[in-house]
């Protein structure tokens, strides 16, 4: 309706304004062509020839709106139906998502690219809600699965301890502080991805020799890898250049990076620590020749609590969120890291790639 208002004044302003020119300018024109062609002036000749030219005006600029009126109402009843049940889909569509039906896509108007935008930015904000929603519920139910084992643990070994089944020996109360640790060891990892995905405000970011800080981060595990019985070693091309980063929160990744590989490298297997520039990248890559993981969970190492393999014991596989942090961190780099192996027994190799620092 307030198309057609504003259409229909528009007319009424045009028309108005031809009215005024034509009674104002042509009748002087008319009547001096009319002396022009012989027609004496204060005539009967003259009086009917200026009548007929204004009732051919009024008829001419009335018909010219009645037309354009009935035009503009066609064409503003055919747009406003056609606005009116796209803006309705499209608030209908907003309604559902705000009750929780993220499934709701809006399907292309067909009124003109605007349209077509407004259509694609709604079902790309309700692709993005619907993952959210889905990575939430997972993410609570992995926390409760996570926490469950633990606590009923603890629970138990209290509830035995206070009907005398069980007395305070040196070994329940080492059970009891394993327990502990595992809950403690797990919030932290969690606050630790949090802080790794919110935003790189609080990182440091400078230059950083990539050789030294691998060296450094070698040195950290390499008392672990020797307990294990797992080589480790390292290899630093001489042409890598410093990478922009936060040496701390990149030794982190490598950190993680490390600990994963010697989980699932068995004792007389070695892991390669290895890195070399190519183009404006540095390629940091952790090799190991252990378990390798199956094609169908490559896809999935880097998401939060997921292990490729579920019967894995909790406390010798950890809770599935040192990759989820190590990818987090990288990208808060600026850099990628991706994971490839060729099948089961096969060893796994972990690829970060981070671009050089910004003065190089």
């Amino acid at each position: 309706m307030r198309l057609l208002a504003a259409q229909a004044l528009v007319l009424l302003v045009a028309a108005a304004a031809v009215w005024v020119v034509a009674a104002i300018v042509g009748p002087p024109l008319f009547r001096e062509h009319l002396h022009r062609a012989g027609v004496p002036a204060d005539s009967l000749e003259e009086l009917h020839a200026e009548e007929a030219y204004r009732y051919a005006t009024a008829l001419s600029i009335g018909g010219a709106v009645a037309v354009s009126a009935l035009a503009a109402l066609a064409v503003s009843g055919y747009a406003g139906r056609r606005l009116q049940r796209s803006v309705a889909e499209v608030a209908s569509a907003a309604t559902a998502v705000a009750d929780g039906r993220y499934e709701i896509r809006v399907a292309p108007q067909g009124l003109g690219e605007e349209f077509d935008s407004l259509a694609r930015a709604f079902n790309q904000m309700a692709t993005r809600l619907e993952s959210v929603e889905a990575t939430r519920r997972r993410l609570f139910g992995d926390l409760a699965h996570e926490i469950r084992t633990p606590v009923s643990v603890l629970d138990a070994y209290i509830e035995a301890l206070e009907d005398g089944v069980r007395t305070l020996t040196p070994e329940t109360a080492e059970v009891l502080r394993d327990q502990t640790r595992r809950l403690v060891r797990f919030s932290e990892d969690v606050a630790a991805l949090a802080q790794a995905e919110e935003n790189t405000a609080g990182m440091s970011f400078c230059q950083v020799a990539v050789g030294a800080l691998l060296e450094r981060c070698v040195a950290a595990v390499a008392e672990r890898f020797d307990e294990k019985g797992v080589a480790l070693s390292v290899a630093v091309a001489d042409d890598v250049p410093p990478v922009w980063a936060d040496p701390q929160r990149l030794a982190q990744v490598l950190a993680n990076l490390l600990d994963n590989a010697l989980r699932h490298t068995p004792g007389g297997g070695a892991v390669r620590l290895s890195a070399h520039r190519v183009g404006r990248q540095v390629i940091v890559r952790v090799v190991d020749d252990g378990e390798g993981v199956a094609p169908q969970h490559l896809p999935h190492l880097f998401e939060r609590f997921y292990r490729a393999d579920p019967s894995r014991n909790r406390v010798g596989g950890g809770a599935g969120i040192g990759l989820a942090i190590a990818r987090a961190l990288t990208e808060a780099h600026g850099g990628e890291i991706r994971a490839a192996s060729a099948g089961p027994g096969e060893g796994t190799t972990i690829t970060v790639a981070l671009p050089v620092s910004e003065s190089l």
